[in-house]
């Protein structure tokens, strides 16, 4: 008989349950949240798994990795869909979690994520750290402006550079304010020099990746753009048409079809926030700002934004750029702002 079993993935421990074909719980148990716990204890099981699924989360591509090296027949399943097929539940608990998990696997209703590569996941961590250090020297600078503001002193336009001189400069005779920015600036001085290492470590993760360089050849796509484009990518082959990538991204709109009920929404913003976000923001650039090798695409948004408005042509252009960047991806070209695919629907 076959049987198939869910994991419910804790930092200390996880719930485990194996199902038979039938739906009935053959084995539960907790088991440390380490891949060699796991792997030994679905070997003392005695019989094999036809899959084995985990919800995706911190631990879980670790796990995953693991546990498919081993020759497990594991799945990733996405977190949004488990969440969703479990709401029926009026109780919820780590081990109801793996029942249910055990029973998707069972009846294959599910969707299995993609785990990404090791160099893929430590491009984002370097990403994920910057864009943290970058918002909290953000904050400290917001900060600094109002405290000075109360006490009438404007700090007016700066660079991160220039800062810290334009602060000692307003509170001279202050003697409690440089007591306070002075503590501050320290603290931004630590920020703007970590937030200096990343930019530096970030371009050169671009010179060593020639993907992200192809990508760059693309007006409006900087390093940032390339590089959480191409982590988030990570294998182009998973995709089987690169129409599916704006849909993966969340950048298509929401359809609603009862009856005689059928209208589309906004777009659906799952997937990777990240990714969207900076296909925007590249969207952005290539709209306000007078870039070359772009007329083509340019116009093609234009159109849309005296139809529907700049914002929706934004978005237009953002899923249009996702399309484009992962065909580029594909087959290992540069940019073309002449090809005729770019004015498509």
């Amino acid at each position: 008989m076959e049987h198939y079993a869910g994991i419910d993935v804790s930092l200390e421990s996880s719930s485990v349950c194996v199902v038979d074909a039938s739906g009935k719980i053959v084995r539960e148990s907790k088991v440390a949240s380490e891949p060699a716990a796991l792997i030994g204890w679905f070997a003392s099981l005695g019989f094999e798994l036809v899959r084995i699924g985990l919800e995706a989360g911190p631990l879980s591509q670790w796990l995953y990795a693991a546990m498919r090296q081993d020759g497990l027949a594991v799945e990733l399943l996405e977190t949004r869909h488990v969440r969703d097929a479990f709401k029926a539940m009026p109780v919820k608990t780590d081990r109801n979690d793996a029942r249910g998990i055990a029973q998707l696997m069972r009846l294959g209703w599910f969707r299995p994520v993609h785990c990404k590569s090791l160099a893929a996941q430590e491009v984002r961590a370097v990403l994920t750290a910057r864009k943290l250090v970058q918002s909290k020297l953000r904050d400290m600078e917001n900060s600094v402006r109002g405290i000075l503001r109360g006490f009438g002193l404007k700090v007016g336009p700066t660079t991160p550079r220039h800062f810290a001189e334009r602060i000692r400069d307003l509170v001279v005779g202050h003697e409690n304010l440089q007591i306070v920015t002075g503590g501050l600036l320290s603290v931004h001085a630590v920020l703007l020099r970590e937030f200096q290492a990343f930019e530096k470590q970030v371009r050169a993760l671009v010179r060593q990746d020639i993907r992200t360089r192809q990508l760059m050849t693309t007006p409006g796509v900087g390093p940032i753009v390339a590089l959480t484009y191409a982590s988030a990518i990570d294998d182009p082959d998973r995709f089987s048409s690169s129409k599916q990538v704006g849909a993966h991204f969340g950048l298509t709109p929401r359809r609603y079809q009862s009856g005689e009920t059928d209208y589309s929404g906004r777009i659906s913003k799952i997937g990777d926030a990240a990714v969207r976000t900076a296909l925007f923001e590249a969207a952005h650039i290539m709209l306000t700002k007078p870039l070359k090798g772009c007329t083509a695409l340019k116009s093609w948004a234009m159109r849309i934004a005296r139809r529907a408005g700049m914002k929706k042509a934004k978005v237009a252009l953002a899923r249009k750029l996702a399309v484009i960047l992962h065909r580029m991806l594909a087959n290992g070209t540069v940019f073309n702002g002449e090809a005729k695919s770019m004015t498509g629907a």
